[in-house]
C-alpha cells in the first residue's frame, strides 16, 4: 500500500510539473490584410493587396515560428511566400536581444528563390522611445544550380525607433541597407515611417516606404500602404 501511495504520489508531482512546463508555452496565431506587401522599401505583391498570416511557438524565450503571404513577382510561378524561422530572444534590464536564423521559400518558383538568412538584434528601451538594430547575414540555400544565376543573397542592417505617442498611438521608424553599394548583390537603401494603433482585438497601420537602388538604371520604389490584422 505504502508503494501504491508514492507511485500515486510520484505521478501526481509528475503531472503537476509537466502541467506547470505546459503553462509557459506560448502558441498563437495571425492573421492580416495589407493593401501592399513590401519588404525592405520593395513591394512583392506587384503594389497589389496581400493576405498574410502565421504560427507562432515560445518557451522560455526560444521561439519556431512559421508566416506566409500572397506574392506577385510578374511571373505566373510564384504565387506564394512561406517562412519558417527560429530563434532565441531576451531582456536584461531595459536591454533586449534576438539572434536567430529565417528561411525564406516560394514554392512552386521556377527561379529557385529560396534563400535564407541569419541576424542578431539588439534593443534599448528608453521608456520615451525604444531603439534597435539588426544584422541579417545573407545565406544561400538553393540547391538548384540555375544557368546564368549567379546572385548570392546579400547581407542587411537596420535601425529602427519606435514612439509611444498620445491616444494610445506609436510611432515607428526603420532605415536600413541591403547589401553594398558596387557589389553585383548590392541592392540598395531604405526606409520606413508609419503609425500604429489597436481597436480590440485588431491592430491597425499605415506606412510609408522607399527603397532607393544603387543601380542608377532601377526605378527606386516608394509605397504607401494600410494594414489591419489580429492575433489569437
Amino acid at each position: 500500500m505504502k508503494l501504491l501511495k508514492l507511485s500515486l504520489a510520484a505521478a501526481v508531482l509528475a503531472t503537476g510539473i509537466l502541467a506547470a512546463e505546459e503553462s509557459e508555452i506560448g502558441i498563437s496565431a495571425n492573421v492580416a490584410a495589407t493593401s501592399n506587401y513590401v519588404w525592405r522599401g520593395m513591394t512583392q505583391s506587384d503594389d497589389a493587396p496581400a493576405i498574410q498570416g502565421g504560427f507562432d511557438l515560445e518557451y522560455k524565450g526560444f521561439y519556431v515560428g512559421t508566416w506566409g503571404s500572397s506574392v506577385q513577382f510578374g511571373d505566373t510561378t510564384t504565387a506564394m511566400e512561406a517562412d519558417l524561422y527560429a530563434g532565441y530572444a531576451g531582456e536584461i534590464d531595459a536591454f533586449s536581444y534576438d539572434v536567430g536564423y529565417v528561411q525564406f521559400m516560394y514554392p512552386g518558383s521556377a527561379d529557385e528563390l529560396n534563400f535564407g538568412e541569419a541576424y542578431v538584434g539588439l534593443g534599448y528601451d528608453f521608456k520615451v522611445l525604444s531603439v534597435g538594430a539588426k544584422y541579417y547575414f545573407g545565406i544561400d540555400t538553393n540547391d538548384v544550380d540555375v544557368p546564368g544565376d549567379e546572385w548570392e543573397p546579400a547581407d542587411a542592417m537596420e535601425a529602427s525607433v519606435s514612439v509611444p505617442l498620445p491616444a494610445e498611438i506609436t510611432f515607428d521608424g526603420l532605415y536600413g541597407q541591403y547589401g553594398k553599394d558596387g557589389d553585383d548583390n548590392g541592392v540598395g537603401k531604405y526606409y520606413s515611417v508609419g503609425l500604429s494603433k489597436s481597436f480590440g482585438k485588431f491592430d491597425f497601420s499605415v506606412a510609408y516606404t522607399g527603397m532607393d537602388f544603387f543601380d542608377d538604371a532601377a526605378d527606386d520604389q516608394n509605397n504607401f500602404l494600410g494594414t489591419i490584422g489580429t492575433s489569437f
